[in-house]
């Protein structure tokens, strides 16, 4: 009998970090080139990298941070439905000074998350 609470407030715990957890809200972007970038100069990683908005920029503190990203939709009617349901993980290696979203990611981590035909895209992101 003893077991069945205990088991009851890890229950309980486990869904209130559920509930808890919240990814953040934006827009992504993609890009072709990067080099030179703020955070490297001419020895810009390949890959699976992003330029950052300002507010994620915070003056060159998002140097080097990873995020994970999510495609939640569209934002253009020519591509209904470019999410593929995958989530990608990039480092900021560059502050996108005139961004049209929240990142500017590579062409290559924009393509895992959905159709490069969108050129822009709802996201969710959390900072790993």
């Amino acid at each position: 009998m003893a077991a069945l609470p205990n088991n009851m407030v890890l229950v309980g715990i486990l869904v209130t970090l559920v509930l808890t957890a919240h990814a953040d809200d934006g827009t992504a972007t993609f890009y072709a080139q990067y080099d030179p970038s703020a955070c490297f100069g001419t020895n810009t990683p390949t890959g699976l990298i992003a330029a950052a908005s300002a507010d994620i920029w915070q003056d060159g503190a998002a140097c080097r941070t990873r995020y994970r990203i999510t495609c939640t939709d569209g934002t253009n009617l020519g591509t209904p439905r470019p999410c593929t349901g995958q989530s990608v993980e990039v480092e900021i290696v560059d502050f996108c000074r005139n961004c049209r979203g929240t990142f500017d990611l590579s062409q290559d981590a924009f393509a895992i998350i959905a159709d490069t035909n969108a050129g822009k895209i709802l996201i969710e992101y959390d900072q790993v």
